[in-house]
């Protein structure tokens, strides 16, 4: 029972660790039958996106939204909020909505909306509540976390230290217009990821870079990995969970579409196995256990690495603190 509780101890140790590296937030309010009254019904207005998880056109619009929702998440007199009607039925029936995505405007204090029409892009949307709320809001700029590739730095492609995904794509092409925001996505949940790199090329422009690595199209894309430059098709779907469970597959890595550790961060399997026998061993044999978590923890690369060793390397230091303290609780 007391390795038990100690093994629980570190698990619950590490994942309050993890949990601490991945704090980013939603800027829309997340709304539910169970809080939409309470959050509409306030002393001030609010701009409600009724979607579908399914609906192309809202995932078209979500990054536009989430932008809105970023530029207006200081305004106090606005809420940004959104409802999923495949799972919140009842609020988007009685407000009748029959399409997606439906975008209504609640007055402050006011359950009763009247339904935007305007163009779905972060600018008509921002001019629309600016001119019913009487705010002077401006669009936040958002930084590109997509690496623009060209003639000149296209060695990073080439770093075998890299694991790297590259969209050839023309400025003309619709698919690449609509892929656009996704893929910017996908760069934005992996950013912190050292050893990842989500990048793009305008292959109409550098068409030796598009020849010569066989693209007849746009967009195409190619997966780089590190040890095998000459590049492998990427023909996965190109939603936003698609490229990331690829990126988590290939690359080892452990991210969410929103760039949050998963439950399967930090996890290094040989390592799990010598934690649990350390905690079995005896106190002469518990120094050799840990000289070969040490080693272990050596043999890791890149950012995993980084990332994850400290835990493994500091827990030997926390399990004997852990024990001490009990110790003297019982002295």
């Amino acid at each position: 029972m007391a390795r038990r509780s100690q093994i629980c101890w570190v698990t619950v140790t590490l994942a309050l660790f993890l949990l601490s590296l991945s704090v980013m937030a939603d800027d829309v309010v997340v709304l539910t039958e169970e809080n939409f009254d309470k959050e509409i019904d306030q002393d001030r207005a609010a701009l409600v996106e009724f979607y579908a998880p399914w609906c192309g056109h809202c995932k078209k619009l979500a990054p536009e939204y989430e932008k809105l929702g970023e530029s207006f998440k200081k305004a106090k007199s606005v809420l940004i909020g959104k409802v999923d009607c495949d799972e919140h039925k009842s609020v988007c029936s009685k407000y009748g909505v029959s399409g997606y995505p439906t975008i209504q405007w609640f007055p402050k204090g006011s359950l009763e909306p009247k339904k935007y029409e305007g163009a779905r892009t972060v600018d008509a949307l921002a001019e629309f509540v600016n001119n019913e709320a009487g705010t002077n809001v401006k669009i936040a700029a958002t930084p590109s976390n997509v690496v623009v590739l060209t003639p000149d730095n296209f060695e990073l492609v080439l770093d075998e230290t890299k694991d790297v995904l590259v969209e050839f794509y023309a400025p003309w092409c619709g698919h690449c217009k609509n892929l656009a925001p996704i893929y910017e996505k996908v760069a934005t949940a992996f950013k912190l990821e050292d050893d990842v790199i989500i990048a793009n090329v305008n292959a109409d422009k550098h068409k030796e870079l598009g020849e010569k690595y066989g693209v007849s199209g746009f967009p195409t894309l190619k997966f780089f990995p590190k040890g095998k430059k000459a590049g492998e098709d990427y023909d996965g779907g190109r939603d936003l969970d698609d490229f990331v469970t690829f990126i988590n597959e290939k690359c080892g890595t452990s991210r969410d579409a929103k760039g949050q550790l998963t439950a399967k961060a930090g996890v290094v399997e040989t390592l799990d196995t010598l934690v649990k026998e350390f905690i079995s061993a005896g106190s002469d044999e518990k120094k050799a256990v840990y000289g070969r978590m040490e080693e272990e923890v050596e043999k890791l690369k890149g950012s995993a690495a980084r990332l994850y060793s400290g835990l493994y390397v500091l827990f030997g230091e926390l399990h004997e603190l852990h024990l001490k303290m009990g110790i003297l609780a019982m002295l």
